[in-house]
């Protein structure tokens, strides 16, 4: 193998790559990322078997070849080389050399028989979406995604497309968040469980372009990425999401607008009062046309009051901070609507709409 290429480039496609390189593996060949360099393409690929990423990048092929090299390693000694053009290439005994201005470098490299390329997939069953609704539809819902592996199919969103409707779900046990959005075209229905982890580093490589496209296709198993000069393979989550029609409710007893802004600063501040280790709601009084915040804490107290317009019962309230500033934080609105039905009962955070939908349930405190 042998080529010239520019440095900013092979940085930005390492750094793509990366996102499917695993912290730690018992496997070392899935710390590795192969360097491809065949039919005039030069390749850049990594694989910890959830999620695999294909990257290519332009370059003066000189010899064509393919080799697996230590990522983290590789990215380091290419972002210090302190030319912009790198030059690379690999002898019969997997020796690679690095070099960039006066620099070089000579590294032990490994043959790819070991390593776990990409599977094919047939390209049938697809969407297409613009990479800004994308970015936009992950940054609005994940946040409410599981840790817990021993729920598995909360660690990833409900991708659910019905004609030219996509809704896309995520749940921890404690809220709910939804996007429905529109697509250009109409397509089968699909229901599929997409890893959050997936679609957090689908996110960071998204340009957020409103005029760039992104493929998605989908088979039983796995779910493709396709845009731009990156493609990105993510397992499925097996298993059926729950039932969140039932959870969702029209009713309400309170009817709240607000200002956005004013709220998701108000309940900041109560924040203030509270360790890490605390688990203090912030306290909600809905009357008249306010909304008074009250914390109380180990290190002190805490009120303010905020205008609000107000339809129905007053309600006094409790939540975790965190999960309204969380859904506060991924809404463009200036002012939001709220609906409550009681102290006990989830209330709601949506649009006329519902484009987007934020279920939030309450938490017991003592007056």
């Amino acid at each position: 193998m042998n080529i010239i290429c520019d440095k900013s480039k092979l940085i930005e496609g390492i750094n793509i790559a990366l996102k499917a390189i695993p912290g730690k593996s018992t496997m070392a060949i899935l710390e590795c990322l192969v360097l491809e360099v065949k039919d005039n393409i030069i390749k850049l690929i990594a694989n910890d078997l959830e999620i695999g990423i294909e990257t290519t990048i332009d370059g003066q092929i000189i010899e064509e070849g393919s080799v697996a090299i230590n990522a983290k390693v590789f990215f380091e000694i290419i972002r210090k080389l302190p030319s912009d053009e790198v030059t690379i290439s690999v002898d019969d005994n997997y020796v690679m050399n690095i070099s960039g201005g006066k620099a070089k470098f000579n590294i032990s490299v490994k043959p790819t028989e070991e390593f776990p390329f990409l599977p094919q997939i047939v390209k049938n069953n697809n969407i297409t979406i613009s990479q800004f609704s994308l970015k936009e539809v992950i940054r609005q819902t994940v946040f409410s995604i599981s840790d817990n592996e021993n729920t598995k199919v909360m660690t990833g969103e409900l991708f659910e497309v019905k004609g030219n409707k996509l809704k896309v779900v995520s749940l921890d046990g404690h809220r709910i968040s939804i996007r429905n959005i529109e697509l250009k075209n109409s397509y089968d229905e699909v229901s599929v469980i997409i890893p959050g982890k997936t679609l957090i580093e689908i996110s960071k490589i998204l340009n957020g372009g409103m005029d760039d496209d992104v493929n998605i296709y989908f088979t039983d198993k796995h779910a493709l990425f396709e845009f731009e000069n990156t493609i990105v393979l993510s397992r499925l989550i097996e298993g059926e999401y729950y039932k969140i029609d039932k959870m969702l409710s029209s009713d309400y007893e309170t009817k709240l607008t607000v200002n956005k802004k004013e709220m998701l600063d108000c309940i900041d501040r109560t924040t203030l009062l509270i360790k890490e280790s605390d688990k203090k709601p912030v306290i909600i009084d809905i009357k008249d046309d306010s909304m008074g915040f009250n914390m109380n804490s180990s290190i002190g107290s805490m009120n303010e009051e905020i205008s609000a317009i107000k339809e129905g019962k007053d309600i006094l309230i409790g939540f975790n901070p965190r999960f309204l500033m969380d859904a506060l934080r991924v809404i463009d609105e200036e002012e939001i609507t709220i609906y409550m039905i009681n102290p006990k009962a989830p209330c709601f955070i949506r649009d006329k709409e519902e484009s987007y939908i934020y279920l939030i349930l309450p938490v017991n405190f003592n007056v």
